[in-house]
């Protein structure tokens, strides 16, 4: 039985992720080599940005994040994909959470699961904040400038163009970025 044929651009996933414990870059690294796991291509990754914590309890340490992007297998659906994500965090040691956006190992956030929308208590899609976080959006206009979020009208570029955010970022030189594999 062949299986259905889609467009690799229209089935991408968008997975933002994030580390500001422990050390940060690698495991920003390892989570995106285990992200590489749940995906039907090979898989999309940005830079690694460090950046000012933005809504966190105050004193917390800066953040290296990054936004990859993959296809993920045919039989997922984006809680499926989400329960995926929670296991990776849970693997690499986060506890469950507190405290909002409390410092932690590793997160991992859906962003965009190709052009679905959802509205539910446990998963939003497109994420509801992902347009207006220099965070997100710096990353993934490496990747993908020309992606338009669900219900958006501008593409990533555009939105980073346009953000009004005091948010500071700073590009990780590349042999930081790769140097350390998991």
């Amino acid at each position: 039985m062949k299986s259905a044929i889609r467009n690799p651009q229209s089935a991408m996933a968008y997975v933002a992720l994030g580390a500001n414990l422990g050390d940060s870059r690698a495991n920003v690294l390892r989570a995106i080599s285990l992200l590489q796991t749940f995906s039907d291509l090979p898989l999309r990754r940005s830079s690694l940005w460090e950046t000012r914590p933005v809504d966190c309890p105050p004193g917390s340490p800066r953040f290296i994040n990054a936004v990859a992007g993959l296809v993920p297998r045919f039989s997922e659906t984006p809680r499926s994909f989400l329960a995926l994500l929670q296991s990776v965090e849970k693997e690499m040691g986060r506890p469950p959470k507190r405290i909002l956006n409390e410092p932690r190992v590793i997160d991992l956030d859906l962003i965009a699961f190709g052009s679905q929308t959802l509205a539910g208590p446990d998963l939003v899609l497109p994420h509801p904040r992902a347009h207006l976080r220099r965070f997100v959006l710096q990353p993934l206009s490496e990747i993908a400038p020309d992606f338009i979020f669900p219900g958006q009208d501008k593409t990533v570029a555009e939105l980073l163009r346009g953000l009004d955010s005091s948010e500071t970022l700073r590009r990780l030189p590349a042999f930081f970025a790769h140097a350390k594999r998991a």
